[in-house]
């Protein structure tokens, strides 16, 4: 499933591309994704303007001029791609018919200047809503996320406050969206590693000390993984139909029985599984 370095990724493109057009046509291929499609989508976004576009943990919120908001999640294996309509796409030019829609392509919303955003999603796990923009802290999917882990309320006075009372492994904890939203495993595998914190450490016993390199962890992590354009695993890929190269700087994530990267370390990488998810540690370098 697409982490937050992957669905900002995708937020800045839409940003850069979409801010301050009109939506002229929205083709609806089917009922549903993950859910069905708010009633009268197509009517409520047709002809307004796209204000404002924001993340919220895994979710891209597009703010629009009817003061609503739609909110798009890619789910497990959804992507958002731009088509300019003048744009070459392999021998010919992209028009706008079912002859050059992918059967996975659901949705498709056409902009006044021409530009054609598509969005394909195999599995359909993903989903699309709308929502008062007034009240989008009170939707379901929102109001139980705790705090952003680039923002600057996550600090490690705020986990150790998150975790006092925990029994909960830290790896758990992290991936745990009421405490900190956007996290997936990927990153918290990697953090963790950087951080030299075991994934199996109960999280109420971890000092602050240990929470403030935790922190920055996470951080340097989140950052330079949006600044490779995220990470391509299996689906992931940006707007522009691109991949992700942060899969090249892992340390842990996927490195089961190589050599642990910190330098005098002699271990090979381990994998366990927890949770009910792969987690890659070393367990001479994580205490």
């Amino acid at each position: 499933m697409p982490e937050l370095p992957e669905v900002e990724t995708v937020m800045k493109g839409l940003e850069k591309t979409i801010k301050g057009q009109i939506i002229s046509n929205v083709l609806i291929n089917r009922p549903n994704l993950r859910w069905p499609f708010p009633s009268r989508m197509k009517v409520r976004l047709e002809g307004k303007l796209i204000s404002n576009i924001t993340r919220r943990s895994k979710y891209i919120l597009i703010d629009l001029s009817s003061n609503e908001t739609m909110i798009m999640h890619l789910g497990m294996s959804g992507r958002v791609l731009i088509r300019d309509s003048g744009k070459t796409l392999g021998h010919s030019t992209f028009h706008l018919n079912q002859g050059n829609l992918d059967k996975h392509d659901h949705i498709i919303f056409t902009l006044e200047n021409g530009t054609v955003i598509i969005y394909n999603d195999p599995r359909r796990f993903g989903f699309i809503d709308l929502c008062n923009s007034d009240e989008i802290q009170n939707h379901k999917m929102m109001k139980t996320l705790g705090v952003e882990p680039l923002s600057n309320q996550f600090s490690a006075i705020y986990l150790a406050e998150m975790f006092k009372n925990s029994r909960a492994t830290i790896k758990s904890s992290l991936l745990n969206q009421k405490y900190v939203c956007g996290l997936g495993n990927i990153y918290v595998c990697e953090a963790l590693w950087r951080s030299g914190i075991i994934p199996t450490r109960l999280a109420g016993t971890i000092s602050l000390e240990k929470l403030e390199k935790l922190v920055n962890a996470i951080r340097v992590t989140l950052l330079e993984a949006i600044k490779a354009g995220g990470s391509s695993l299996k689906d992931f890929k940006n707007i522009e139909g691109n991949l992700g190269y942060f899969q090249h700087q892992f340390n842990v994530y996927d490195s089961e029985g190589k050599d642990c990267n910190t330098q005098g370390c002699t271990k090979k990488i381990k994998k366990i599984k927890l949770a009910g998810r792969s987690t890659f540690y070393c367990d001479n370098c994580q205490r």
